[in-house]
């Protein structure tokens, strides 16, 4: 589970939106600092952007980078801090930004916030380096009574909230040397660089630290745990509040665990910070001591101001990780033996980690974070019980304060309650776990119920008292849950909205509005809900999507999450056009969003792209003069959002449109994409369609059938073995991509990425290694249950791929199609009364191409549309059945134009 999503849950009820955007009301701690609403000082100017208010004189002109003070706050101090540095910075004319309300502060410095940019609250800009010290030393002195979490980022002065640290002042991008796209500075060269900005404290290596730092830099380099009785052998976890790590004790040479705690940092939901956590944790844990299902406390210690809880070592795997091994619906067909061994070991589990919970009830201590990442299941299938820092004593009142997504209780249980709405959901997770799903709905749980009960021989009444427990209440649509944090996620089935004015299905409507391969419903459901989701009036985004909209600038414009994609979808599955829908990209690209990334997936390529594809050339060639105005040479080869995609794009509109220019470019791309990672990349090489060596291949394909160049056939072959070189065989034979603590079998970074190209590739020239791959890669996709539905990370993309594949392998026939197209609607929900589907990580719905609704669309009108529909520069091979391959499955004896009445 990705935690950076939760941040994204507050501001709306449906849909995952930036932060910033939560409505302030009165009372509910959201309301924004008195100063932020204050008149700007006469000769000043005020700017807001994000999280950000800044205001600087008029007539100041700063340099470009340098040295910035940041000041850090607590939640109780924070506006006192700020009224003192704004005076500060008023009466001396200098600039500076803050973070405008209590709440925004709080997700900063919440458990799950970026370590990079954690407890930053204001950052004061000094004209140079002189005023810079200056400035430095006053705020130290002014503020150096007042707490604040350490800025990781940044060279803390003193023990006070002011650090600093070297980077850029306005906002400049370069790529780095893994082609992403970053903040940047520039060198005594003028060449932009990444300003690097991580968790910990770095400097240019051309710039000179000031002399007034080293002591403090000393200081900091003075500070470490090599006194600790215990060696730390490895991190096992980070968070804003701390990390988790594996060690000995020096002494006994005993395995450890030591959690590590830092004050004012990894703020839970009540505002305790990570070191209170921590020492709830070290008296439950005590309180718990000689029960055998939970870790025993051995030490606690401290080191500077970072606390440690020292834990004895529970050998085992959690939960969660016994997905991968054990689950039958991984398989395509696990037999009812298989089926019944795992419901035995599953109820087996269960009982289990219920009659530890009951044996912790006992000692009057509530677990309240029970869910598959805190449950450790030992060799023997014996359990205990990690993580108690939100755990408090029976007595206690007060909500739930931390928890996973897919478990989080509703807002009135309190107690031994949440431990039982937890045990619930465990019920239906160990068989499907998809209940993070109940953040939107927790009527989902009666048809997850269903399936379950469907697939595996599990007594109903047990899932029926489960789906009870969860939705008790769940009919009254009460107000949205107040969350303060990013552990503090919108509880289950609270996401319906005030009033009724976000309620995503109505009591009584089905979850399923339409199944989806019920074409052509299905299309108009699922475009209904798209259309219904739309802010015109916004100018960030149209259709809501993935956080990744709030990533880079133009990211709701873009093919991948934003707009372009989504009305791709809507057009090439035959779904009504919408002409407002597509003024609204046309507008926002007369001047795209400065800082707007280069590729087609993020980028300016896949808008130009996909605005021809619409048929608004004019803008499409605006935006391809100014893409060729760009250099490209310092991009990753990827198709995502390197020189493979942007070349396919610049390729396509040469041939559209006859621009040589284009032509030209799509050429020098594929020369670029030839060289590889750029000189200076690190980390392990990815693989698969979006960001490893198949896109290259891709790109290599497409000029190939334009130039009949057999060298780019060759480059095509040699890219396709990278990226096979990086599978490995897993269970059934079937072929994924190696992660290293992951197999992946997805359209966007898995094996059936690969496969779309091989399929491609094979209809040029022969080759046994790549038909045996292909055929390996179809068994990756028919196992019967995937994770999320998305396009490129789930479902929808194994259903592309068997709609598309030529593939004579078994598995590839209407059968497996139509069984991918009914294991899509396990994950469907219900958006004002038609078809949608969850985005990554399920907590809140989605409508763009890469993660959500628009993907699905089209993966389902791959199969049915009339011409079947198909990705960009992948388009249906011909020689078949629309939407299926020309060659069906051994398993398979029906005739195409039988399969086809079958389907439809």
């Amino acid at each position: 589970m990705n935690k950076g999503y939760a941040v994204y849950c507050d501001a709306d009820p449906c849909f995952y939106d930036a932060p910033h955007r939560v409505a302030p009301r009165p009372g509910s701690g959201r309301t924004r600092y008195t100063l932020a609403a204050a008149p700007v000082p006469a000769g000043w100017q005020r700017h807001e952007s994000g999280d950000w208010l800044a205001l600087r004189p008029v007539d100041t002109d700063l340099p470009d980078q340098g040295w910035k003070i940041h000041v850090s706050a607590c939640l109780d101090n924070a506006e006192s801090v700020l009224e003192r540095v704004w005076r500060h910075c008023v009466e001396g004319g200098t600039a500076f930004k803050f973070v405008p309300s209590r709440y925004l502060l709080h997700q900063r410095n919440a458990k799950y916030a970026d370590r990079a940019g954690s407890g930053k609250f204001i950052t004061v800009y000094p004209a140079d380096e002189q005023r810079f010290e200056r400035l430095a030393g006053e705020l130290t002195e002014l503020l150096a009574a007042e707490p604040g979490p350490h800025i990781l980022s940044d060279l803390r002065l003193g023990e006070g909230p002011v650090h600093v640290r070297y980077g850029g002042f306005t906002r400049r991008d370069c790529y780095d040397a893994e082609g992403e796209l970053r903040p940047a500075v520039a060198g005594p060269d003028g060449v932009l660089v990444p300003d690097l900005r991580g968790p910990v404290f770095r400097v240019p290596e051309w710039v000179t630290v000031p002399a007034f730092l080293r002591p403090h830099l000393a200081a900091r380099s003075a500070l470490t745990v090599a006194d600790l009785p215990y060696t730390i052998e490895s991190a096992l976890h980070f968070s804003n509040g701390g990390g988790v790590y594996l060690g000995r004790d020096s002494r006994s040479g005993e395995r450890v665990v030591l959690k590590e705690a830092r004050p004012h940092a990894g703020l839970a939901a009540d505002g305790a910070d990570a070191v209170t956590r921590l020492h709830r944790e070290r008296r439950a844990l005590e309180r718990l001591s000689g029960l055998g299902c939970t870790p025993e406390v051995l030490d606690h210690l401290t080191v500077g101001e970072h606390h440690f809880l020292v834990l004895e070592y529970l050998d085992g795997k959690p939960l969660n990780t016994f997905f991968a091994r054990r689950h039958p619906l991984i398989e395509a067909d696990p037999g009812e033996r298989r089926l019944a061994e795992y419901t035995d070991w599953a109820l087996d589990i269960h009982a289990r980690v219920a009659r530890a919970v009951a044996d912790v009830h006992a000692r009057g201590v509530v677990f309240n974070d029970l869910h598959l990442f805190n449950i450790m299941v030992r060799d023997d299938d014996s359990v205990a019980l990690l993580d108690f820092e939100a755990a408090h004593h029976v007595d206690e009142p007060g909500r739930q304060t931390v928890a996973n997504p897919a478990f989080v209780a509703p807002a009135d249980r309190r107690g031994v309650a949440v431990d039982r709405y937890a045990l619930a959901c465990l019920r239906l997770a160990l068989f499907l776990p998809l209940t993070s799903l109940f953040a939107l709905d927790r009527h989902k749980a009666a048809h997850l119920a269903d399936l379950v009960a469907e697939h595996f021989p599990v007594d109903r009444g047990w899932l029926d008292a489960a789906v009870a427990e969860i939705t008790a209440g769940a009919d009254a649509v009460p107000a949205v849950r107040e969350t303060a944090g990013a552990d503090a996620v919108p509880a289950a089935g609270e996401s319906a909205g005030a009033g009724g004015a976000a309620v995503l299905r109505r009591p009584g409507e089905p979850f399923v509005p339409v199944a989806p391969g019920d074409w052509p419903r299905s299309r108009e459901s699922m475009a209904a809900a798209i259309h219904a989701s739309a802010t015109p009036s916004r100018t960030d985004r149209l259709f809501p999507g993935d956080i990744a909209q709030f990533a880079t600038a133009g990211g709701g414009l873009a093919f991948g999450h934003g707009a372009a994609g989504v009305l791709y979808a809507l057009s090439v599955s035959g779904a009504d056009r919408v002409e407002d829908e597509e003024q609204w990209l046309l507008d926002r690209t007369k001047q795209p969003p400065s800082g707007t990334p280069l590729g087609f997936h993020d980028g300016l390529a896949g808008i130009a792209w996909t605005l021809n594809h619409l048929g608004h050339r004019d803008r499409a060639l605006d935006l391809t003069e100014l893409l060729l105005d760009q250099s490209l040479d310092h991009l990753a080869p990827d198709l995502h959002s390197g020189t493979a995609g942007i070349g396919l794009a610049l390729d396509a509109l040469a041939a559209a449109t006859g621009d040589a220019a284009a032509r030209s470019a799509a050429l020098r791309c594929a020369d670029l994409t030839a060289r590889g990672p750029r000189a200076g990349s690190a980390g392990r090489p990815r693989a698969g369609l979006l960001h490893g060596a198949t896109g290259p291949a891709l790109l290599y394909l497409r000029l190939y059938e334009r130039t009949g160049d057999s060298g780019l056939l060759d480059l095509a072959r040699d890219a396709l073995r990278q990226d096979l070189a990086r599978c490995v065989r897993g269970a059934g034979g079937a072929l994924q991509v190696d992660e290293g603590w992951r197999t992946m079998p997805y359209l966007g970074a898995g094996s059936v990425g690969i496969g779309m190209v091989l399929d491609d590739y094979l209809a040029h020239r022969a080759d046994e290694e790549f038909a045996r791959a292909r055929g390996e890669i179809v068994a990756a996709a028919q196992a019967m249950f995937y994770a999320q539905p998305g396009l490129y990370r789930g479902v929808a993309g194994m259903v592309l791929y068997l709609a598309r594949t030529t593939a004579p392998a078994p598995g590839t026939g209407p059968g497996a199609v139509r069984r991918q197209l009914d294991a899509l609607s396990w994950h469907a929900m219900s958006y004002r009364g038609r078809l949608a589907f969850p985005g990554e990580q399920m907590m809140r719905l989605s409508m763009d191409l890469s993660t959500g609704t628009a993907g699905c669309l089209l993966a389902v009108a791959a199969v049915h549309g009339d011409p079947p529909a198909g990705l960009p520069f992948l388009p249906p091979l011909s020689g078949g059945t629309p939407g299926l391959g020309p060659t069906r499955g051994r398993d398979e004896t029906t005739e195409p134009v039988a399969v086809r009445e079958e389907l439809s």
